[in-house]
């Protein structure tokens, strides 16, 4: 590995950000973690991540400069729920660009397959974006942020649906009568293969690109929720055999500039 590249922050070590940082401290990266949690620091200085203590609004982000001085920074932070909080990402996530400025030689922005609308089709990364919920909305408006304000340099990974440790996605919609829409497609990632795209980009030094993290299987949304309650000791769940309002998420880059193959099946 070029030691030169080799520093790399993650703000934001949350469930998918702490597992990034464990698995690229196993990779020998030095890795600078993020939390907003005093209690966190001591979390992230065990797993030997540099820690540091940011907070961020719409408005300013306070922060250490020397957080953002690396070779690559990931920005694992998703919109909040909260309405209000919801609509203030966009100017959350171009604080953190504009203090990443002239600091981050490379900057990977944590996105959402939200950002395509339920269609009816197969999407990948050269489709329309036309987000049909309100959190889609402030990913994409995020990614044009960052599209504008590093324009050469910007690097965008879609997740599907995060499941792994802690996401049992039996729970979703365990003992659940009549849940519509069950013969859908189900577009998910495994936080194992997700980590795995993050690391492989790195790897390669395959930035400026934007890449859909989706698992290539997509059974039907009532025979894997429906499985993973069963295999888990849930109540079974009961679908309406029906299929409206669905999409596919495929990824063209990912084989092609990462060729990457996923671990673990849907």
């Amino acid at each position: 590995m070029n030691i030169k590249n080799n520093i790399v922050s993650i703000l934001g070590c949350g469930w998918f950000g702490l597992a990034l940082a464990k698995k690229l401290i196993s990779l020998n990266y030095a890795v600078k973690g993020s939390t907003t949690s005093q209690e966190k620091l001591a979390i992230l200085q065990a797993e030997n991540i540099q820690p540091y203590l940011i907070n961020f609004t719409a408005d300013a982000i306070v922060a250490e400069e020397a957080f953002f001085e690396a070779d690559t920074l990931f920005i694992c932070i998703p919109p909040k729920r909260n309405s209000t909080e919801l609509h203030d990402y966009p100017q959350k996530i171009k604080s953190i660009l504009a203090a990443a400025k002239d600091k981050s030689k490379h900057v990977v922005l944590i996105s959402s397959t939200s950002v395509y609308a339920d269609e009816n089709k197969v999407v990948n990364e050269s489709s329309e974006t036309k987000p049909d919920t309100d959190s889609g909305r402030m990913v994409l408006a995020a990614e044009i942020l960052f599209k504008d304000l590093f324009p050469e340099n910007c690097t965008v990974i879609r997740f599907a649906g995060l499941i792994g440790p802690d996401r049992n996605p039996g729970r979703f919609f365990a003992g659940k009568s009549n849940v519509p829409n069950g013969l859908a497609p189900v577009n998910l990632i495994h936080q194992t293969d997700a980590v795995g795209i993050a690391v492989k980009i790195l790897e390669k030094q395959a930035f400026r690109r934007t890449y859909n993290a989706c698992a290539p299987n997509h059974p039907a949304k009532m025979d894997f929720y429906t499985h993973s309650a069963k295999t888990t000791g849930l109540e079974l769940p009961h679908f309406i055999a029906e299929k409206k309002d669905w999409k596919i998420v495929e990824s063209l880059n990912v084989p092609e500039f990462l060729g990457y193959e996923f671990e673990v099946g849907i």
